[in-house]
């Protein structure tokens, strides 16, 4: 089963990696700790809208933008296996 909060983590991930970011860095100017950062890209945490809009701010990326990767990326695992194949982490 793929989650949301695993493909979100992913995405930032992958947009921290692409800006050549080290997770101290967004975690300095974010101001979130490091390992709920780390947490977040292992989707094994979610994270708030609040937090998500800091996050996207020290990445400098437009959250629109995150939120469309994420949402062409869920689009993929439903074509993959149906709709059940994306669920929340409740």
């Amino acid at each position: 089963m793929v989650l949301f909060r695993r493909l979100l983590g992913d995405v930032l991930r992958s947009k921290r990696v692409a800006r050549g970011l080290t997770l101290r860095q967004v975690s300095a100017e974010a101001r979130v700790s490091l390992g709920y950062i780390s947490e977040i890209e292992r989707g094994q945490k979610e994270a708030s809208s609040e937090l998500l809009a800091s996050l996207c701010g020290a990445l400098d990326v437009p959250l629109s933008e995150v939120l469309q990767d994420v949402s062409s990326l869920v689009a993929v695992a439903e074509a993959a296996g149906g709709p059940e194949v994306v669920a929340s982490a409740a």
